[in-house]
């Protein structure tokens, strides 16, 4: 484990950052007490993605496709008061 100081840190921050990113455990210290730690970023694991995953999870009746009144399409398009 390397521990240093902020001051330290501030000086050699990418020969530090490389130090984490070969395994390295790279603590970051106010005085003689630790304060941080600094450790490679990992990726969030994506989820699986299927094309029509949630087919025939949502239904819409005929009247979906019906036209909207006009005030209501007025406020959408942005016309309204």
């Amino acid at each position: 484990m390397t521990i240093v100081t902020v001051h330290h840190a501030k000086t050699h921050l990418s020969k530090l950052i490389a130090a984490a990113e070969r395994g390295e455990e790279v603590v970051i210290a106010r005085g003689d007490k630790p304060a941080v730690r600094i450790v490679p970023f990992e990726p969030a694991a994506r989820p699986d993605r299927k094309p029509g995953q949630l087919k025939g999870m949502g239904k819409f009746d005929e009247s979906f496709f019906d036209p909207l009144p006009e005030e209501e399409l007025r406020l959408w398009e942005g016309r309204g008061d």
